[in-house]
């Protein structure tokens, strides 16, 4: 059995969630970037990981998941600035499975991520966004150790799925 856990991050904030995930599989495994893989062929399951922008998927994750093979196990991670359990972050993933209809989704993990400060400012000048702005400060600080930890314990979830 061997797993793929791969990502997009801008921030580093998905990157270090894609680390413990890695980190917490002991099957054979790789990590890499979404735009260093050259194939996603071969794995039993691949672990997906991005931010949510806009409450969507980047599109450098988009053409990744499009492309996955059919019947391809795959579970899903994400970061947002949003508050947990938020409308913002069950779009994104909803939007990450139509994006893959023959593929077999096993689950997904989304935890808060900072945001970058500059963005945070811009859309405080926006009142249509303001709102939001203002509970993406209070993502500042994670992913934290809390955080890690759920993501290591979807990973172990993960791989017991494939294994029964």
């Amino acid at each position: 059995m061997n797993a793929l856990v791969t990502y997009y991050s801008q921030t580093g904030n998905t990157e270090k969630l894609a680390r413990a995930i890695h980190e917490a599989i002991s099957i054979a495994k790789e990590i890499k970037p979404v735009q260093d893989l050259e194939s996603a062929d071969g794995y039993d399951l691949i672990f997906c990981g991005f931010p949510v922008q806009a409450h969507s998927v980047p599109g450098k994750v988009q053409s990744f998941i499009k492309g996955l093979p059919k019947g391809q196990k795959v579970a899903f991670f994400f970061t947002h600035g949003s508050l947990s359990g938020g409308q913002l972050p069950k779009q994104a993933f909803e939007h990450a499975i139509g994006l893959a209809p023959t593929a077999t989704i096993l689950g997904h993990f989304g935890c808060r991520g900072s945001v970058d400060q500059k963005i945070i400012d811009a859309l405080m000048q926006k009142p249509e966004h303001r709102a939001w702005a203002q509970e993406a400060q209070s993502a500042e600080g994670h992913p934290d150790r809390g955080d890690f930890d759920d993501a290591e314990t979807f990973a172990l979830e993960m791989i017991a799925k494939i294994g029964s």
